[in-house]
């Protein structure tokens, strides 16, 4: 776009947000071809001024930004190289303070801290703590050599002097002490094994029935008919013989039958386990009726084997009772009681209770209950002897091991060393 020669000179001015434009001519075609088909050819004009002013104004603002971006690519370029520098020199001198080879703080750290010179700070500590040690070993060497008054450890070997003196003699008087009480305990001792051995002699006795291996049934059986016969009763073993309804009843007693007819029967059930009452009585009831006995007795060999809430030779329902026999025992009395008081019971209930004093056969069974009491007290006190015997044995061990004891004490302070005094 070119300008023609004005004829007058163009004033272009701004006032504010306007501008004023006076004799200027603008030769371009097609600026002058827009103005001529505008139908408001001052708009048009104001219109093309905008335009160009905006379309003016970018150019000048990217003008601007190319030239910073080119000042800022050029500081950048200054600076990295800048940077470069300041890290090689850095890397430089921290090789010279650090490297592991020659660096020089490394080469002081060595020189000062390692475990091979003779100037490190290990060294002179080793040195420092041995000194110490070697003087330490000596003061207490002193304190425990010297017989000075002014050591503090004096009064202390005298008196741990004084204790184990008193100690030794006190150690003395108890080994002769023990040794007195082993003289009379061996005594003792002898004594207990000679009553062990005879009650071993009765223990095997006892056990000798069992031995030719019968059962307890057996067994109940072979007592029951040794009373039987001092009564003139007879007796049976049915265990293994049915009755009217089964095999229920281990022994049956004719009462009297050896003089004639039979006045009553007993039948007895003997169990080597224990049964619940319940059953217990399920038993005894079920033998009387299939023996057609009057009376039922349950033989157990020991009380601890008797149903729960039961007690020997107690009469229950009028027509069983319980007794505990074990062919070990000595003497069958329980037995011979139980089977007494089932003999009286169905001779009372046979019809001849004119003749017979029952109080007198309840105060005189009574009193055989309390005296089998006795009995089993005395029983129980023999096994008591027993087991003392092993306990005096036990006890007997024991302070030999403890006369041992002292003895290695003895020759251990005989040696100069300590003692351990209980």
């Amino acid at each position: 776009m070119e300008a023609a020669l004005p004829l007058h000179k163009p004033s272009v001015r701004a006032t504010g947000d306007s501008l004023v434009i006076e004799s200027l001519v603008v030769a371009d075609a097609t600026a002058a071809q827009i103005v001529r088909d505008a139908e408001d050819p001052a708009a048009r004009v104001c219109d093309a001024i905008e335009i160009g002013a905006r379309v003016l104004d970018r150019e000048d603002v990217g003008a601007q930004a190319e030239y910073v971006k080119a000042e800022f690519d050029k500081l950048n370029g200054e600076m990295g190289q800048r940077t470069r520098e300041l890290a090689d020199g850095f890397a430089s001198e921290f090789a010279k303070l650090f490297d592991a080879d020659s660096g020089a703080l490394v080469k002081e750290l060595e020189k000062h801290f390692s475990d091979g010179s003779t100037e490190g700070v290990p060294h002179k500590v080793k040195q420092a703590l041995a000194e110490a040690r070697a003087a330490m070993r000596e003061d207490i060497l002193k304190q425990f050599t010297s017989g000075d008054a002014q050591n503090p450890l004096a009064d202390f070997k005298q008196s741990t002097a004084r204790v184990l003196d008193e100690a030794g003699r006190r150690q003395s008087q108890q080994l002769q002490a023990v040794a007195e009480r082993l003289t009379t305990m061996q005594v003792e001792l002898q004594a207990l094994r000679d009553e062990k051995e005879k009650l071993e002699e009765v223990a095997t006795e006892r056990e000798r029935g069992t031995a030719k291996g019968r059962d307890y049934e057996e067994e109940v059986a072979a007592a029951l008919d040794a009373i039987a016969a001092a009564q003139g009763d007879d007796c049976d073993a049915v265990g293994d013989i049915a009755g009217e309804s089964g095999k229920t009843g281990d022994v049956v007693v004719a009462i009297e039958a050896c003089k004639g007819p039979p006045r009553g029967h007993i039948v007895f059930e003997a169990k080597d386990s224990r049964l619940t009452k319940p059953k217990a009585f399920e038993v005894l009831d079920r033998a009387l009726q299939q023996r057609g006995a009057s009376f039922s007795v349950l033989v157990v060999p020991t009380e601890e084997e008797l149903p729960a809430n039961t007690r020997a030779l107690r009469e229950y329902n009028g027509d069983k009772l319980m007794v505990p026999w074990s062919p070990g025992d000595e003497s069958p009395v329980a037995l011979e009681l139980a089977y007494t008081l089932a003999r009286a019971r169905v001779l009372m209930d046979a019809g001849d209770a004119e003749d017979i004093d029952v109080a007198a056969i309840r105060e005189l069974t009574e009193r055989a209950v309390q005296t089998l009491g006795s009995a089993k007290s005395i029983k129980s006190q023999l096994t008591n002897a027993t087991n003392g015997i092993s306990k005096a044995r036990d006890l007997l061990e024991t302070l030999e091991t403890q006369v041992r004891s002292y003895l290695t004490q003895i020759e251990t302070a005989a040696a100069g060393q300590a003692s351990l005094i209980e």
